[in-house]
């Protein structure tokens, strides 16, 4: 029997936690449920103690975001030997399959790390992810959000990165790699790991017959300036951290232009001091994450060749200002010439 445990990490989730969990118990893959509680306020781990004695609770003194909620639940499954681990969002609701299909891919597919789901919105009408690109203006978006057809990416495929919402871990690949990057607290933690586990050597991939139903947001929507100041904060840690050398004169001019622009709307939207906050912190912690990417680069085992060939070459579909100034950018251009 494949020893798997599910980490759900809880922040003030009380009010939607028991659909998630009552999918988990439903499934067919045998499992350990762990859930890991950031300080919540709202009676949360009492609620849990009292309604589910089958699951483990981690009980934290504090919000520790995304990564520090998860991280207690991942090094638990590392401690107690378990083959993989996933992790689930407390607000998403998962298919009575969905575990088995990921479980199984992974049983069958030794040289993917990591294998994602299809994550549809809790309406079942538009879909939320189904793996991860990362383009070459240092911007990753999920594939298929927003899209009406759910019945869409319907085919086994390998992808650049995984949703830490509804994703599997393989607990080798992340003795290998490590854990989730704490720094991160909540944003694009989850492109950092399957960037890290590319450059090591792994695959990624997204298995749409594992499927989740999704509250989008229901956490963070909740915090005025929180994705604008952990956007602008994390999103020079993945690049710093992971883009090989050679792909650097190539990205690091885009990635510029594209974090002014969200730099200077956050201003024009009144999101002064989480914008600021945000550069600034990512500034400070520089130096540890360039640190951390010596590590990372003299462990790679693909070239930078491979590495470009599984970027996006366009911009995400929702940077709609600059794909405008590309536009402007293009015609300037071919009309001097």
């Amino acid at each position: 029997m494949t020893k798997t445990s599910v980490v759900i990490p809880n922040l003030n989730g009380k009010d939607w936690i028991s659909p998630t969990l009552d999918s988990l118990i439903k499934q067919s893959e045998p499992l350990q449920i762990i859930v890991v509680d950031n300080g919540s306020t709202d009676g949360s781990a009492e609620f849990l103690a009292d309604n589910y004695p089958q699951i483990e609770i981690i009980r934290q003194p504090k919000n520790y975001g995304f990564t520090g909620g998860v991280n207690p639940g991942i090094q638990k499954a590392i401690d107690q030997k378990c083959k993989y681990v996933a992790l689930l969002n407390n607000d998403a609701v998962a298919a009575k399959d969905w575990l088995s299909q990921l479980v199984n891919y992974m049983e069958s597919h030794p040289k993917v790390g990591i294998a994602t789901s299809k994550i549809c919105d809790a309406k079942k009408t538009h879909l939320d992810s189904t793996g991860d690109i990362y383009t070459i203006w240092g911007l990753s978006y999920p594939r298929g959000r927003g899209e009406k057809d759910i019945n869409n990416y319907d085919n086994e495929t390998l992808v650049f990165g995984a949703s830490g919402g509804a994703s599997i871990y393989r607990i080798k690949m992340l003795k290998e790699i490590g854990i989730f990057d704490q720094a991160f607290f909540a944003y694009y933690e989850d492109i950092d790991v399957s960037f890290r586990a590319q450059l090591a050597g792994w695959k990624v991939a997204y298995v749409p017959s594992a499927v989740v139903y999704h509250e989008i947001s229901a956490t963070s929507s909740k915090m005025k300036g929180f994705s604008t100041y952990h956007t602008l904060k994390n999103l020079p840690f993945v690049f710093w951290k992971n883009v090989p050398a050679p792909l650097i004169p190539t990205i690091l001019p885009r990635f510029t232009l594209a974090y002014s622009l969200f730099f200077f709307r956050a201003l024009s939207r009144g999101l002064i001091w989480p914008a600021t906050k945000g550069v600034t912190v990512s500034f400070i912690l520089l130096p540890k994450k360039l640190w951390q990417r010596r590590k990372i680069q003299r462990n790679r085992r693909v070239s930078a060749v491979y590495i470009n060939s599984i970027l996006t070459h366009d911009l995400p579909p929702n940077a709609r200002k600059l794909r405008h100034l590309r536009s402007i950018w293009w015609k300037l251009t071919r009309s001097g010439s």
